[in-house]
């Protein structure tokens, strides 16, 4: 695997013991979070792999719980998560699954409230770096290394042409880009890396696009 920067081989600051278990985690359950776009009243988190064998030795549920409270891999705040998560009343599951991945540290965090309900597969790929690999069933990878778009929309002709035409309008650059479906014709899903933050004009923009149905961001 390509590198796209030094901090990606010497990581990021961050709270121990491992680089892998613990700020990965965390970084999977912040960038979880964020997709979700507020505080999750409960989640269930399935464990696979070595996470699944070492999670509570190596602090790797404290972590992902600290990540879906907005703690950053370096906040010390990750220590007392459980505690601080009981405050503000989110509940909290961990299962260890004996089912194999491909990947050794892999999460899929099933999170939600009273108005819905998102479902995320992780992997911590070392030195405090993540991929998510699923989202709500759409395969794709998403780094949480840029900001990033994510939208929704009606698997139809032109749709994907006129979101980039709308980046482009903005004088912004695309990093990386994925586009999913489901079903042929049916919902599909657009992953797109930018090297500047996006701006709520650009949003309304997209957001008013036909065949768009949803829009939602990944701050860097």
């Amino acid at each position: 695997m390509k590198f796209r920067s030094v901090f990606e081989i010497i990581g990021p600051v961050m709270i121990g013991p491992s680089s892998s278990h613990t700020a990965g985690a965390a970084r999977i359950g912040l960038v979880a979070r964020d997709l979700f776009g507020r505080q999750p009243e409960w989640a269930t988190i399935h464990l696979y792999g070595s996470f699944a064998e070492t999670y509570k030795g190596h602090g790797t549920d404290v972590a992902i719980i600290g990540g879906l409270l907005g703690y950053d891999t370096f906040d010390e705040r990750i220590r007392t998560a459980f505690e601080d998560a009981e405050k503000l009343g989110m509940t909290f599951e961990f299962i260890a699954e004996e089912e194999e991945m491909d990947h050794p540290n892999t999460a899929k965090l099933v999170i939600g409230d009273k108005q819905g309900v998102m479902e995320l597969i992780g992997i911590s790929i070392g030195g405090g770096t993540m991929e998510v690999i699923e989202l709500n069933g759409f395969p794709l990878r998403l780094s949480g290394h840029f900001p990033a778009l994510l939208v929704v929309h009606d698997d139809r002709a032109g749709v994907i042409a006129n979101v980039s035409n709308a980046i482009a309008a903005q004088d912004m650059n695309i990093a990386h880009m994925e586009v999913g479906r489901k079903e042929k014709g049916k919902m599909a899903l657009m992953v797109i890396e930018v090297d500047q933050v996006v701006n709520d004009a650009l949003i309304e923009e997209l957001r008013a696009l036909p065949n768009v149905t949803q829009v939602s961001t990944l701050a860097n």
